[in-house]
């Protein structure tokens, strides 16, 4: 396999990438409204000369090249959150903009970046007749933002795919990435009986139920279990509700949102079982629950999920990590940096629920997620482009090593 030519031809498509990329941030796509993005991502897939190109029942673009005998997929899930408070943009989240190293919107990095180089390394692989070995499957995925992985569930459960391994393209500011923590959303919830407020005597106030399980939570946080690689699990109190008849009344319900985040060695029933073991959670018989997620897909496709996120941790000595490093090292005459997301991806059902290995290779900076002045850059777009198409040839060529 010819790097060199791979990565000239990378820097040869940067306008076409560009332009795709551009087209797409134009496009609003926040979780399930994703249709006209999908629909333009089918037409840049079809005009450079995908051999197979479908979207499924939930919504999902499923864009594949070569008939080989090992199944690859390469993932980006093309949905983004909302702009937030307009006035902390210095540009029109949609139109964006861009200049000689740089194109800004909602989604440049987050995560339609890795989309656009993508479809331009399907161009690569198709010119140089490289898919002989391999079938490629390049997906761009919706609801991501809503449900991580939600998509995959939909794409192995149902449609039946189960690739030898997934790169995630999510950004990782060129680095390879081999894991992240997983999540969960849990609701505690307390029950009280409401009076009237000038009487309080008289109820059973749920919200004061609810006031020592936030502090004993605050404290849990301090003594999750840590890891050297992936680092410590947290929570955080995310959201508080409350039911009462009126602001002249007791409060007969609280419950509050937590945001679970899970390292390596803990699971839901632990995380779960940390918080009902709470004093102040037994006290106020409390309940703990994780939250489901239900919501439509832009298709109408319903494919409800408890909102639990796996963790996931693939080998530095596996061999879909060390041929990602190889690749890198015959492209770009340099040794990569391995290391972790601090966020979540599609890869928690990939791996997490499924266990086919993942890798990590995007474009952009984790750290333009979902901010305001979303920004990523051309040079990274040509340098995941290059990365895209060399990734399964040395992944094929190294099986037989």
């Amino acid at each position: 396999m010819d790097y060199k030519k791979i990565y000239e031809l990378s820097k040869k498509y940067e306008k076409d990438m560009t332009k795709f990329l551009r087209d797409m941030i134009r496009i609003p796509s926040e979780s399930c409204e994703e249709e006209l993005v999908i629909q333009r991502i089918k037409e840049e897939m079809i005009k450079v000369g995908f051999d197979e190109v479908r979207i499924d029942k939930m919504g999902n673009i499923i864009g594949r090249i070569g008939n080989g005998k090992h199944l690859i997929a390469m993932d980006a899930h093309i949905d983004t959150v909302g702009i937030g408070e307009i006035n902390n943009w210095k540009f029109d989240p949609y139109e964006g903009y861009e200049d000689e190293t740089t194109i800004g919107g909602r989604g440049a990095s987050d995560q339609e970046g890795g989309m656009a180089s993508m479809v331009y390394a399907g161009k690569i692989i198709k010119e140089l007749g490289l898919a002989k070995d391999y079938t490629l499957l390049i997906t761009g995925t919706v609801q991501e933002e809503d449900c991580d992985g939600l998509c995959w569930q939909y794409l192995i459960e149902e449609e039946k795919i189960r690739p030898e391994f997934v790169v995630i393209t999510e950004p990782t500011s060129l680095n390879i990435y081999r894991g992240h923590r997983g999540r969960m959303e849990i609701k505690v919830s307390t029950s009280g009986v409401s009076c009237h407020g000038s009487a309080p005597e008289r109820g059973d106030n749920a919200i004061f139920k609810m006031a020592p399980i936030l502090i004993e939570l605050e404290k849990l946080n301090e003594r999750l279990l840590d890891n050297d690689f992936l680092g410590k699990g947290t929570l955080t109190v995310s959201e508080i509700f409350y039911s009462s008849p009126s602001r002249c009344a007791v409060a007969d319900g609280c419950s509050v949102s937590i945001d679970r985040r899970l390292t390596d060695g803990e699971t839901f029933e632990s995380a779960i079982n940390e918080i009902k073991n709470l004093e102040s959670v037994k006290k106020a018989n409390a309940k703990v629950e994780m939250y489901e997620y239900a919501r439509p897909a832009y298709t109408g496709l319903v494919y409800p999920t408890k909102s639990y996120f796996p963790t996931w941790v693939l080998s530095e000595d596996h061999i879909v990590c060390t041929s990602a490093v190889k690749a890198y090292e015959k492209l770009f005459n340099k040794a990569p940096k391995v290391d972790k997301w601090t966020f979540s991806t599609n890869a928690v059902s990939i791996m997490g629920r499924h266990n086919i290995p993942c890798i990590g290779f995007g474009p952009g900076k984790e750290e333009q997620a979902h901010a305001p002045n979303e920004i990523t850059y051309k040079e990274h777009l040509v340098v995941a482009c290059a990365m895209y198409a060399a990734i399964p040839n040395t992944y094929t060529e190294s099986l037989k090593e």
